[in-house]
């Protein structure tokens, strides 16, 4: 089955762009469009794609709301992977804090554009961990809130934690700890349980922002 795609957008070369893209992929199928984040719940329903390309900035109801709309009212949401123009950009942070699974630059080059709607579907790796450091070092709210106070992770629990925080997939986390895949699976899914995280991103943002793992 091919990973189906919403484009959100209020540029209409910006989706023209994206569209030809994705849809020189096989395994990718770009099954609507919107041009404003206030379309979104209802295609999300209509269309159930499994990755929406999310804008930030748009004029009646922007990506960070739309995105926050979606995860409340959508009872299985897709990933949301948010499209920006500058990826050190606050509204970028507060999309992925909302619940955004990544971000996607639109100067980026088509192998880029690709790569980060699989690995975004797939849900197995952290989408630009350097980025999302910088911005949890610039943004992230730090001695107010402990994300992960009450959370009782197991000490391998914790090392999966800052190995996810890394980037690393299941596959590499695998190999760092000489487990199997499935039973890194398994940690993955009670960091998440225990973190009240929705995915590897809400995760590991509540790392870097409780000062778990430490932003360089």
């Amino acid at each position: 089955m091919p990973v189906t795609v919403l484009l959100v957008d209020d540029e209409p070369l910006v989706r023209a762009g994206l569209r030809a893209v994705l849809e020189a992929q096989p395994d990718i199928e770009v099954v609507g469009e919107a041009a404003d984040g206030a379309a979104v719940i209802p295609l999300v329903r209509q269309l159930r794609p499994d990755v929406v390309a999310m804008d930030v900035r748009m004029p009646l109801l922007d990506g960070i709301a739309a995105t926050r709309a979606v995860l409340r009212t959508v009872a299985e949401p897709p990933k949301i992977l948010v499209v920006t123009t500058f990826e050190d950009d606050e509204y970028v942070y507060e999309a992925l804090r909302a619940g955004a699974d990544g971000f996607l630059l639109k100067r980026a080059r088509p192998a880029e554009i690709v790569h980060a709607v699989r690995l975004v579907a797939e849900g197995e790796s952290l989408l630009f961990p350097a980025s999302v450091r910088q911005l949890a070092a610039r943004y992230g709210e730090r001695g107010g809130r402990d994300a992960l106070a009450g959370a009782r992770l197991t000490e391998r629990e914790a090392e999966v934690l800052r190995l996810m925080a890394q980037g690393l997939s299941n596959a590499e986390i695998a190999g760092k700890l000489v487990v199997g895949t499935e039973t890194v699976k398994s940690h993955v899914g009670t960091v998440l349980a225990k973190l009240g995280a929705r995915d590897r991103t809400q995760a590991v943002i509540a790392a870097y922002e409780s000062g778990f793992v430490a932003p360089r």
